[in-house]
């Protein structure tokens, strides 16, 4: 692999092309954005040249989506018309049974391959000027390949290597899989926060409160801070199993409601703990 176009040089994408050169790419990285993107990442180190989609895909070893899951989605046919037969292309799209299978769709068993990806990492800030090299460090990287088995390809291989040496950890499952894992996971956490952070926008009584407020407030509206255009795709691609999710949470919301004066209320608050301590124990 000598050539890397990162489509969309954002905070993903740049951090990704940062990583790659802080862990020893020496290969060129082609920017693909915005004239404004571009120039803030050529300032920044992050890219060696800013092209266009047309000039940068047909020289790629690497083709890296970084978009929006909607702009992949648009941006899927161009790239499988102009990328090289031995090019990888893959996304780190949010959702992925809607990328997966708009790939299967337009990339043939005997050109290039296209390899489902879903970096968990972020920050509620986004754009290249917040791409940081170790973004992706102690991070679960998901891989989501047609089927849940990796291509026995060197390109995919490869493409792993590098994912260990940013210092992500990979995970591989079914496209489908990980769409149901994610609504639960993280889809829900952002909504729950969003919620919080509208009720107390709407409801708090004076400028006073705010004063009452302490770190656990905090915490549970950081993600309330999320761009609404990230969301709005993630939620048009993955509307039934977040639907799914905000059920049972808006069920088990209504059981504390209707236990706050009983004994099953100390159920709750142990489950809770219960499953906050096996977290923070695979999260070490």
């Amino acid at each position: 692999m000598t050539t890397v176009a990162i489509v969309g040089v954002g905070l993903i994408g740049g951090s990704f092309a940062l990583a790659l050169h802080r862990h020893g790419f020496s290969g060129r990285i082609l920017g693909v954005s915005s004239a404004r993107t571009l120039a803030t990442a050529l300032g920044r180190k992050v890219i060696d040249e800013g092209l266009s989609l047309d000039q940068a895909i047909p020289q790629a070893d690497l083709v890296y989506l970084a978009h929006p899951v909607s702009r992949i989605l648009d941006v899927l046919p161009k790239v499988a018309r102009l990328a090289r037969p031995t090019a990888l292309i893959t996304d780190a799209g949010s959702t992925k049974a809607a990328i997966v299978a708009r790939a299967r769709e337009l990339f043939p068993a005997d050109g290039p391959i296209f390899l489902g990806g879903h970096p968990m990492a972020g920050k509620a800030e986004r754009g290249v000027e917040v791409a940081e090299a170790e973004l992706f460090q102690d991070t679960t990287y998901v891989l989501t390949p047609t089927g849940g088995v990796l291509p026995e390809s060197e390109p995919v291989q490869e493409f792993c290597v590098w994912i260990d040496k940013i210092g992500a950890r990979r995970l591989v499952m079914s496209p489908d899989q990980h769409d149901v894992i994610v609504a639960l996971t993280s889809h829900l956490p952002q909504l729950a926060s969003t919620a919080l952070a509208a009720v107390l926008f709407e409801r708090l009584p004076s400028p006073d409160a705010w004063k009452a407020a302490g770190g656990g407030l905090r915490d549970s509206t950081r993600l309330a801070r999320s761009a609404y255009e990230l969301w709005r795709d993630i939620c048009l691609t993955n509307s039934e199993n977040i639907d799914r999710a905000l059920s049972f949470y808006i069920q088990k919301l209504e059981h504390l409601r209707e236990n706050l004066r009983q004994p099953a209320l100390k159920e709750e608050f142990e489950r809770g703990a219960a499953f906050v301590a096996e977290f923070q124990k695979h999260q070490t």
